[in-house]
């Protein structure tokens, strides 16, 4: 089995965080995005993983560091990782077909901007699987259209009538993906474009007018990363569900505590000091920061970050940050928001 990642996407909607840290590797709950969602891709598929393919944008953007930490995630998991670069961003199609080499065998395509939680088998009898989450609002997704046998049969965008509540969150499964890589050469031959891109879509679409049987694999969590607002909710959930679970450890032991409290669920890093603060529940803190003198509630802070006199609730901060409550003079980039 394969696990095909695009993750060439700069994320503009989380800046300022994506500004120096890809969206997928921008840490939820502890771990960076793209880590946290193939693994558990790779407890789904209960079955051995021989390769994960990375597609990746600019070398300046995605760099040495970024490869290295992709190539990890691999080797933790019994793969090999190919990094590939999509050098232009002409969509999804097109960015599949940017792993040309690596689109062979059975295979998960999975972009990088989704957590999930999960557990099904894959239909032995479907030639692909399209992964789907129920929802209260079809209207506002792309969605799938089932007939008598449960068998997809119809990709429909944002639906005004209903046709299902099943929408497709972006993570698929192919017998064999070199059937897909054959239909996405015969859009991009043909120079098939929807909204002037090279979609998935397309190539999925014509498997489907070819009789191949494409069956839905429904998941019962879909934890979106888009934005800041959404990407603090999904890093409570993640940690619920963590706490939940009981699988990892959750506060280093090698954080110092000094007159602090912690109320779980929270994620605290290698060497993080807490002094005289109070921090959770929800609350997720990169290594070798410090809180000092502060309330945090349900936040993400990232790593080598000085949080001095505050009280913070629904935040989002980044790698070495330092902000103290108590001062006026301040330094702040692009993109920043103080609300």
């Amino acid at each position: 089995m394969k696990i095909i990642v695009p993750m060439a996407g700069r994320g503009s909607r989380l800046r300022p965080h994506s500004l120096t840290v890809p969206k997928p590797l921008i840490p939820v709950a502890g771990q960076p995005i793209v880590h946290r969602l193939v693994k558990d891709i790779a407890k789904v598929l209960k079955q051995p993983i021989e390769e994960i393919a990375f597609v990746l944008g600019d070398p300046a953007w995605f760099g040495d560091d970024v490869v290295k930490s992709l190539e990890t995630l691999a080797k933790s998991l019994g793969a090999k990782a190919s990094i590939y670069r999509q050098d232009l961003p002409l969509g999804t199609g097109h960015a599949i077909m940017s792993a040309k080499p690596s689109l062979s065998g059975p295979a998960v395509i999975a972009y990088a901007d989704t957590l999930i939680r999960a557990e099904f088998d894959l239909d032995p009898k479907a030639d692909a699987v399209i992964w789907t989450k129920q929802v209260e609002n079809p209207e506002a997704y792309g969605v799938v259209k089932l007939n008598e046998n449960k068998d997809i049969v119809e990709l429909v965008e944002k639906p005004k009538t209903f046709v299902s509540d099943q929408a497709v969150i972006g993570i698929y499964y192919f017998k064999n993906v070199g059937v897909l890589k054959e239909k996405l050469q015969e859009i991009l031959d043909e120079n098939v474009m929807n909204g002037g891109e090279y979609q998935i879509n397309d190539g999925i679409k014509r498997m489907m007018a070819e009789g191949k049987i494409f069956k839905t694999g429904t998941v019962d969590e879909w934890m979106d990363c888009g934005n800041k607002a959404i990407t603090i909710e999904t890093n409570q959930r993640m940690l619920g569900f963590l706490k939940a679970d009981g699988n990892e450890q959750l506060v280093s032991n090698s954080a110092t505590l000094e007159n602090a409290n912690i109320i779980e669920p929270c994620f605290i890093g290698d060497n993080v000091v807490l002094k005289n603060s109070t921090v959770g529940p929800f609350v997720s803190i990169g290594n070798d920061s410090v809180i000092e003198n502060s309330t945090v509630k349900n936040s993400l802070i990232q790593t080598h970050t000085s949080i001095k006199n505050a009280n913070l609730e629904d935040a989002m901060i980044g790698n070495h940050v330092k902000y103290d409550g108590n001062f006026t003079s301040i330094s702040i980039g692009d993109y920043s928001i103080l609300e």
